[in-house]
């Protein structure tokens, strides 16, 4: 439990990433102004924006530090040129579509107080237009057979049913706090990933050094959900796609990967190539069968190891 003098304030370094959303992110900058927390830093990176965003930021938030990249490196990318800058003893990596509640930094801190075999954390979620109801209170495990898995609570009601801090499978991605330690000793963000799954994949490489991911039910965060990418973007077909065979063939084992190969290739190609041609989704159709073979030009272990 935090000290009752309330004198471990550790700083925490804030890190998200900015891409054509200056509007959200100043959002998610005016919800740090009205947290008691004391100690910590904001770390803005753009990704490459159409327009800076220095400007707006700086007069939302002025002591935020704007980094800004000459080229779109991905969610992964950004958060890692974010982590390279930071100063904290605990970093903070949010997505912009979110905002903060009291008490959020204080409850993760208190899992690493609490739990020494702690790599990360995140906090529960409610979606940020249904204030009251769960979107993340946990992950399951992805399933070895479809490469697939979901989010415990998801849509339900938030009555207390997942009030209990719990070991889980995966942090979320839109809010994942790692003490420093711990990720000089497991390393960056893997880039490959771009967008989707890198999280999830950066979840089994802490597993591997005998970290365990919690989650946080007295921390809540509000989430805007797929403000940058759209919910049915090409874009999005493509890296799910793309990155939930990517992910499955850097951490699944034979003989179970060759049974999820069989399951995609027998089920998901024919199925999803059959509903984006009824639909007449084309650019969905084009977008599915890119990942595909994206995959089959990396085929070699180092043509997808981590960056």
């Amino acid at each position: 439990m935090l000290q009752e003098n309330k004198s471990y304030y550790p700083l925490v370094s804030v890190i998200t990433v900015n891409y054509n959303n200056t509007g959200v992110t100043c959002a998610l900058l005016e919800s740090l102004k009205r947290i008691s927390y004391p100690n910590f830093e904001v770390i803005i990176v753009d990704n490459a924006s159409k327009e800076r965003p220095n400007e707006a930021i700086e007069a939302v938030f002025p002591a935020a530090k704007v980094i800004n990249s000459p080229v779109n490196s991905g969610f992964a990318g950004g958060n890692n040129l974010g982590i390279k800058a930071a100063k904290g003893s605990f970093l903070f990596l949010v997505n912009n579509d979110t905002e903060f509640t009291e008490g959020l930094i204080e409850g993760l801190l208190e899992i690493f107080e609490q739990h020494p075999d702690a790599g990360m954390a995140s906090p529960k979620f409610h979606y940020f237009f249904h204030k009251g109801t769960i979107e993340y209170a946990g992950y399951k495990i992805v399933d070895p057979l479809t490469g697939r898995n979901s989010m415990i609570g998801c849509g339900e009601q938030d009555n207390g049913q997942y009030d209990q801090v719990s070991v889980t499978n995966y942090a979320h991605g839109g809010a994942m706090m790692i003490p420093r330690p711990v990720l000089e000793d497991v390393g960056l963000m893997p880039e490959v990933f771009f967008l989707y799954y890198e999280e999830f994949d950066w979840c089994e490489q802490f597993k591997r050094k005998g970290y365990k991911i919690y989650y946080q039910y007295k921390s809540l965060i509000y989430h805007k959900e797929s403000m940058t990418t759209g919910k049915n973007s090409p874009l999005k077909t493509y890296y799910i796609t793309r990155n939930r065979l990517l992910f499955m063939r850097r951490n699944v084992k034979l003989p179970a990967r060759l049974f999820f190969m069989t399951y995609f290739t027998m089920f998901t190609v024919p199925k999803n190539t059959l509903q984006f041609l009824l639909k007449r989704e084309f650019v969905h159709l084009k977008a599915f069968w890119n990942a595909i073979s994206w995959n089959l030009r990396h085929l070699k272990p180092t043509d997808v190891c981590a960056a």
